[in-house]
């Protein structure tokens, strides 16, 4: 088997071992662009520390509350879902929406 593709399926390997809250992290939270840089980092960090998806979901409904009223405050309207939902991975993929 050659290096090039040793290194594929390592990183395929690798990939499938990271745990769901991974892909959590990457995606864009609820309110982002009501959140400071700091606000998101925390969100992440939050997110991926989580061990169940009651605790992550349980969270998120919180969260998009918090944001709800965010917006209120500013008078703007969020949209239902974050801007990546229904993109990637799909409802199987562990994030619970």
């Amino acid at each position: 088997m050659n290096t090039y593709i040793k290194s594929i399926l390592l990183a395929s390997a690798l990939g499938m071992m990271l745990p769901a809250t991974s892909i959590v992290a990457e995606e864009r939270a609820y309110g982002w662009q009501l959140m400071s840089e700091q606000e998101r980092a925390e969100h992440r960090t939050k997110m991926q520390s989580m061990k169940t998806a009651e605790e992550r979901e349980r969270y998120r409904l919180e969260h998009h509350k918090k944001m709800e009223k965010r917006a209120a405050q500013q008078g703007i309207t969020l949209p239902d879902r974050p801007q990546n939902q229904g993109k990637g991975m799909g409802q199987g993929s562990g994030r619970g929406r």
